[in-house]
């Protein structure tokens, strides 16, 4: 009987029970942040995207979605306008890497063997990966040697063909792409009714030297908070971008988690641990 939600907080704990417990349902955990997107998009912008990524594939992949992390690393000047802006509302590292170990080690009671991250917020980056380090190698300690996780962030899928439709004009970058035409064109495509796109600010791509200064300098970030101009954003390249990465992480899931070859055979014993 298929499940009544690719949510897995919106199951009875039978039914999440029945689908997790012999580690043959993918799990997948949007991870955000609350950041600033400018003038025009809501602070959630990063919990939003990363969520809607997994629900589609889960239903692809035979999935269940985790509720997303709200919070996420601190935003970083030239990648995310900066911390400083007001809005924005981040975790120490070791906050985020705790939690999110604990909540894979949790998943893995569970009985979940197959794990996806899905970020939405590049500054997440590094702590995500010292996460999985941390919970994989405690995991195995407890004999439980079996558990894989893919990590991805949905912008990596964007092939050259679709950069080519989305830049027409040239691509300025993944580094500067905050709030600009990628992350507005899927808000549009999404949840038009949280874009105000007559607010959005013009501006020219963010120019920064190639060193940073803490305290930060405020001066450094564009008014808009936005590191490019998002004038160019559409509902069609909206629909693009969620066509192009929705195919390319259901491949790499159903290649990762789904393929034969790629299957673990079973729990180690457990690593004896020094008194």
């Amino acid at each position: 009987m298929p499940l009544a939600s690719a949510f897995a907080s919106e199951l009875t704990w039978p039914d999440y029970d029945a689908a997790v417990r012999k580690g043959k349902t993918p799990i997948l955990i949007p991870i955000g942040s609350m950041e600033q997107h400018g003038h025009h998009m809501p602070l959630h912008v990063d919990v939003l995207l990363p969520t809607e990524f997994a629900r589609r594939v889960a239903v692809e992949v035979g999935g269940l979605v985790a509720p997303p992390f709200t919070y996420g690393y601190k935003s970083h000047q030239k990648s995310g306008g900066g911390n400083h802006m007001p809005g924005t509302t981040s975790l120490d590292g070791a906050t985020l890497v705790a939690a999110l170990k604990d909540v894979i080690k949790e998943f893995a009671r569970h009985g979940a063997r197959d794990i996806c991250l899905v970020n939405g917020h590049f500054e997440n980056s590094w702590f995500i990966i010292e996460a999985i380090d941390l919970a994989l190698r405690e995991l195995r300690w407890d004999g439980i040697g079996t558990v894989k996780v893919v990590v991805l962030s949905y912008w990596d899928f964007v092939d050259q063909e679709a950069i080519a439709k989305l830049y027409p004009d040239g691509f300025p970058g993944w580094d500067i792409e905050h709030g600009g035409v990628l992350e507005t064109s899927l808000m549009l495509a999404l949840y038009p009714q949280l874009v105000q796109l007559e607010r959005a600010v013009d501006v020219a791509p963010a120019k920064f030297p190639p060193y940073d200064v803490y305290p930060v300098k405020p001066e450094w970030t564009p008014c808009s908070g936005t590191l490019s101009s998002p004038k160019e954003a559409s509902v069609e390249k909206g629909h693009i971008l969620l066509e192009v990465c929705t195919r390319g992480i259901v491949a790499a899931l159903r290649d990762e988690f789904l393929s034969a070859g790629n299957r673990a055979q079973g729990d180690a014993p457990a690593i004896a641990r020094a008194s």
